[in-house]
């Protein structure tokens, strides 16, 4: 194949402001702008509605926030480090690592903190992404060639659709909008949501309020969890790259095979006996016995989101705490009040309530129209969350997903980042070899890759009896699952290793000929 030489109307396409635009500056910006900048791309820009670096570390900043996965995993495989304090790193570590990497690779520089990316629509004159931000200065307008979203699933928060809620006349906390200048001591703290934020926060604040109202819904799995200090031996220990990178190879080769486990049916007498145990040891943390039931899910290990806690079921030993399992009929202004008619007192109130996922409302995190004015999130809400290798959309050309629909695979999140923004460099860097002014990927191979995804998904627990009282974030409102059915080798082989092909690339004809498609190819055969 071989590039066709640029016609008058190709040369005369306007440069953009930006050649890429990414928009979050989170693990998934900042593993994206590595990316760009391996693959000698250097005319990019990072926008950030906060006020640095960090992303989710920087929004979820409630007492007790944690990683849930190992530090040494939960990190880049090219920035790694050795001196985490705990195996569970702390969020403000966490927080501090990002700001780390951002300096020794330079990317500060490349970014605009305050920057709220408010719409965005291609302009298929020009092959360009238009954004609206608003920073600082106001109001105003950017151009790209290329954008990456790389907004984070757990960022923006749900808040609980409850009756009243609007009259509570105390204090209402996000875990994810947290307010350091609140006192919790000798409060009347309300908890809605027994959740993974609920899990860290509930053990940190129980010692200091009056009294902690716990209001469950479903309850969760828990495991125990083998946190520990790192000291200065495994520190030592962990900074021989081959010591590390062993100890991180079989981290990850854990996790891949207990969500195989997890998620395939074929396997369920594994995952039988493990629920067996949890089950034991977790009675074993409670005292009361009402209580200690009342905390046992009653489907399936993996349906949701696993968590591991020391600490979390025995805090209900404690005499100012209560679980509270009766609905919530109403938010008075004064406190909660339960299907039964009582009236809980409440100072403050915390939502644990998680965040805006592949939902009905905000599927998106801000407008954005494709080819012939499509909007992204009416786009999914008609036709299913899907994205080809959880990265791109056929109908929304030049536009890239570090989280999208069918990339993520349980585990580390920096797994999927490394993995899709690699994806998404590949394709701007091919388009770029071929003078292309846009990338698309073909309906074709979308559709049989979502199709594959589907097909392996209805093996899934999570769409059968095991899962159906679980009111599980991994399924939403159309019965779909963000989650990728594969393990981490395979999403690593595919995200680096697709055809190129699978992309149609092209420029934007000024004038087209009548019955012509107003596209020319940059590379024939393409």
């Amino acid at each position: 194949m071989t590039i066709t030489d640029p016609s008058p109307a190709q040369s005369s396409v306007p440069e953009p402001d930006h050649h890429v635009v990414i928009i979050g500056a989170g693990f998934g910006g900042i593993g994206a702008a590595v990316e760009l900048e391996r693959a000698g791309i250097d005319d990019y820009v990072i926008l950030e509605k906060w006020d640095g670096p960090g992303g989710t570390w920087r929004a979820n900043r409630y007492p007790g926030v944690a990683v849930d996965i190992p530090s040494l995993v939960y990190s880049f495989s090219y920035e790694q480090r050795a001196d985490w304090s705990r195996v569970f790193a702390p969020g403000e570590e966490l927080l501090a690592y990002a700001e780390d990497v951002v300096d020794r690779r330079d990317l500060r520089r490349r970014m605009r903190f305050h920057t709220t990316v408010e719409e965005m629509t291609f302009d298929e004159t020009t092959d360009l992404w238009n954004l609206s931000i608003v920073d600082a200065d106001g109001a105003s307008d950017i151009s790209a060639r290329y954008v990456i979203n790389a907004v984070g699933a757990l960022e923006r928060p749900v808040y609980p659709d409850i009756d009243g809620i609007d009259s509570f006349k105390g204090t209402i906390l996000h875990t994810a909008r947290w307010d350091d200048s609140i006192d919790l001591t000798g409060k009347r703290v309300a908890c809605i949501g027994t959740g993974a934020s609920a899990l860290q926060v509930i053990p940190e604040i129980a010692g200091d309020v009056a009294q902690l109202d716990v209001y469950q819904r479903t309850p969760i799995w828990v495991a125990p969890k083998a946190d520990t200090e790192l000291g200065l031996l495994s520190r030592a220990v962990l900074s021989v790259p081959p010591v590390r990178n062993a100890v991180r190879g079989v981290a990850t080769a854990f996790f891949d095979v207990t969500a195989n486990v997890v998620f395939q049916q074929r396997l369920k007498p594994v995952r039988s006996g493990l629920e067996t145990a949890l089950r034991a040891w977790m009675r074993s943390q409670v005292d009361d016995p009402e209580t200690r039931e009342a905390l046992i899910p009653d489907y399936g290990f993996g349906c949701k989101r696993p968590s591991m806690s020391n600490t979390y079921l025995k805090t209900f030993n404690q005499d100012n705490v209560d679980l509270i399992t009766t609905p919530i009929r109403s938010i008075t202004p004064t406190g909660v009040r339960t299907d039964d008619g009582v009236l809980h007192k409440a100072d403050v109130l915390i939502c644990a309530t998680g965040f805006h996922v592949m939902g009905e409302e905000e599927p998106v995190p801000f407008p954005i129209h494709g080819r012939n004015g499509v909007e992204l999130g009416q786009f999914w809400l008609e036709n299913r969350f899907h994205a080809y290798q959880g990265v791109s959309v056929c109908g929304f050309p030049n536009l890239f997903s570090v989280m999208g629909p069918y990339g993520f695979v349980v585990g580390s999140y920096f797994w999927m980042i490394e993995s899709t923004t690699r994806h998404a460099v590949r394709v701007i860097a091919e388009a770029d070899r071929r003078g292309a002014t846009s990338a698309e990927i073909r309906k074709g191979p979308q559709d049989r890759f979502v199709r594959r995804c589907r097909e392996r998904q209805a093996e899934s627990p999570l769409f059968g009896p095991t899962c159906a009282t679980s009111n599980t974030y991994y399924v939403n409102f159309q019965g779909d699952s963000p989650l990728r059915p594969a393990l981490y080798a395979e999403m690593w082989w595919d995200n680096r290793h697709f055809p190129l092909t699978h992309y149609r690339y092209g420029t934007p004809v000024r004038e087209p000929a009548a019955g012509s498609t107003g596209r020319r190819e940059a590379l024939t055969g393409a």
